[in-house]
């Protein structure tokens, strides 16, 4: 009778480990299959576009080439995050804000404790769903900018005011 409890018992032992076995691989195999396409991840330049700026010689008017640039922007969080510094650089990509303020303030200078330029740029958004992955785009429309404080910026030109992806400047710099 022990003897044959002991076999009944080992039997059961045996299916519950083909049940676990069962559910571990069926596991596995949803989260092989689950993993997501396209939409996980908006690497093909469908997210929220970044405004585009070269520079120009306050004198020549012609583009030219700013040795070292830093940048800052306020973001409207209370801070100014800075965007770091550029080198030999003919163009520069700045993203703007993307909450539902009428503008972004940018910060200018070529030297780390040199003195600074405020460069306000004014727009109107427009929000398109472009996927699950990637969310909401924002699109800047009547781009407007004007030199607050000039010290190394003299002054600024519109180029295309619209922003829709990165391949045209929107800015000009002149120094």
């Amino acid at each position: 009778m022990k003897r044959q409890f002991h076999l009944t018992k080992l039997k059961n032992i045996n299916v519950q480990m083909k049940y676990f076995k069962f559910l571990i691989l069926t596991c596995f195999l949803g989260m092989l299959f689950s993993c997501g396409g396209d939409d996980d991840i908006c690497e093909s330049g469908e997210g929220t576009p970044r405004m585009k700026i070269a520079f120009k010689s306050a004198e020549s008017g012609k583009e030219t080439t700013i040795d070292s640039l830093y940048v800052a922007v306020d973001y409207g969080t209370g801070t100014i995050v800075e965007l770091g510094k550029t080198a030999n650089n003919t163009s520069r990509l700045i993203p703007l804000r993307v909450d539902d303020a009428p503008y972004t303030d940018l910060y200018f200078k070529t030297r780390i404790n040199g003195p600074e330029s405020k460069v306000r740029v004014n727009y109107t958004t427009k929000s398109t769903y472009v996927s699950p992955g990637c969310g909401i785009k924002k699109t800047y429309e009547n781009l407007t900018s004007e030199v607050v404080t000039s010290n190394v910026v003299k002054k600024v030109e519109l180029g295309q005011n619209q922003i829709e992806n990165e391949d045209k400047t929107n800015l000009f710099l002149l120094f």
